[in-house]
């Protein structure tokens, strides 16, 4: 006997179901006549009539009661596996948003990295400033840049900014030349600002007894890494965080104008998310990996600045230090 299609059976099933061949094509997306055939070849394996035609309407024999019941059963188990397995599916899907700088400078490089460890899932992020309205959008996870006041949102600190003036080598090298002191090396100087960022130059230049230097002036980018490459092309000096400047530092095209007085540090990406979705398995383990990350990024951003002769840091109270 030749085996039966599981086609045949589908096709069967949904004629039994409908008592018609036109009505069970059209819940098949076919052609009635693909229908008939479908019928025809699976009576002709089993070599019994499944149906009678009693007026328009198409009746099961008893043989096609029998295997209607074993059709309908097996189908059924076909048909819940098939959801199971979709629902596991979207349960590996993680919807992200990120800040746009982290996202292109730290975050998504290591994408590559998280999906080697977990090939199933499927990640979609957004890379946007705008923040996350959780009861509103379908989104699990933020990984955002802030200071941590979130009302009614979880907030966990994983990435420290470090910040302080950077600038390319043939610039520090012109600036030293108007002296010594960051009063002399900062005179006439352009600033550039993101302006964003939770510290400012003024701030900075306050914080460090800097006076003469104008703070207001310069170049100014809603971005990082707009900065960063601003700074990198001998525009300017930017006040910016190490932590996304670690490709600059380690080639030399960056370096921090004034390493001995340190960097200011502060907790500046946080993992936020209404506290229900950390209870979402592929939530806790996307995070758990964020953490792991986050470590070793400290640890190789420290020895990178000690290697540039920055190894003083002053913690900053960001409650206090707000944009000025």
């Amino acid at each position: 006997m030749r085996d039966i299609g599981l086609n045949g059976m589908v096709y069967f099933e949904a004629v039994a179901r409908h008592s018609r061949v036109t009505t069970a094509a059209q819940e098949l997306s076919v052609s009635p006549s693909a229908v008939s055939q479908q019928l025809k070849g699976l009576e002709e394996v089993l070599g019994v009539k499944l149906f009678r035609r009693v007026k328009r309407s198409l009746v099961l024999t008893e043989e096609g009661e029998q295997l209607f019941g074993a059709a309908t059963e097996a189908l059924s188990i076909l048909r819940d596996a098939r959801r199971q397995v979709a629902r596991k599916r979207e349960n590996r899907k993680l919807i992200l948003r990120v800040s746009a700088s982290f996202g292109a400078r730290w975050l998504g490089r290591r994408f590559a990295k998280f999906i080697a460890a977990n090939p199933l899932w499927d990640l979609h992020v957004d890379a946007t400033p705008e923040l996350t309205e959780f009861e509103k959008e379908n989104v699990d996870l933020d990984v955002r840049y802030g200071v941590g006041r979130w009302k009614g949102l979880y907030a966990e600190a994983i990435v420290n900014d470090m910040v302080m003036p950077l600038c390319n080598p043939a610039f520090l090298k012109d600036c030293r030349e108007r002296g010594t002191t960051p009063e002399a090396m900062l005179s006439d100087v352009r600033l550039i600002h993101t302006v964003k960022a939770n510290l400012t130059w003024k701030w900075w230049l306050n914080r460090h007894a800097i006076e003469n230097v104008p703070s207001d002036g310069g170049l100014k980018f809603d971005r990082s890494s707009m900065s960063l490459q601003a700074a990198k092309d001998g525009a300017g000096v930017v006040l910016e965080t190490a932590t996304l400047a670690m490709d600059e530092l380690h080639a030399g095209t960056l370096v921090p104008m004034f390493p001995a007085l340190g960097a200011a540090r502060f907790p500046a990406y946080w993992i936020v998310c209404p506290n229900r979705n950390l209870n979402r398995r592929y939530v806790s383990v996307f995070c758990e990996w964020l953490r792991e990350e986050a470590a070793e990024h400290e640890d190789e951003k420290l020895d990178l600045l000690a290697s540039l002769g920055c190894t003083s840091f002053y913690d900053v109270d960001m409650e206090r230090a707000r944009p000025v």
